[in-house]
């Protein structure tokens, strides 16, 4: 029996690599407002995070803050412009990985090409 978790719904298998996950994620973020309201999300996420760190005091407010601030827009997306589910709840650990290297793409200007890569446009 296969792991729901590790699902490949395109092929009918597992994912056999997080590069595999990724071209995956990708098409599952084909729309630019989608990728908007992830990039929008994880810097505010990653914002919190280092806020949590610095004040120790309101560590769990932050941390709380966070995990709001990076997942609401993320669904907000998946359910009203891409209208599919969102990766995180079969893939948590690699659509966390996967949501800073597309803004790390996107950042660096590399983004398009590997949307070309996965299918996209």
């Amino acid at each position: 029996m296969t792991d729901q978790l590790s699902y490949h719904p395109e092929a009918g298998r597992p994912f056999r690599s997080f590069e595999e996950f990724f071209a995956h994620y990708l098409r599952e973020h084909g729309r630019p407002e989608t990728r908007a309201l992830h990039f929008a999300g994880t810097g505010l996420a990653s914002l919190l995070l280092l806020a949590a760190l610095a004040a120790p005091r309101r560590r769990s407010r932050f941390l709380l803050g966070a995990i709001v601030a990076g997942c609401g827009p993320a669904w907000l997306a998946h359910s009203l412009v891409e209208r599919n589910r969102p990766a995180t709840f079969r893939h948590p650990l690699w659509s966390l990985r996967a949501d800073y290297r597309m803004l790390r793409l996107w950042l660096t200007g590399r983004l398009e090409d590997q949307l070309k890569q996965a299918g996209l446009r």
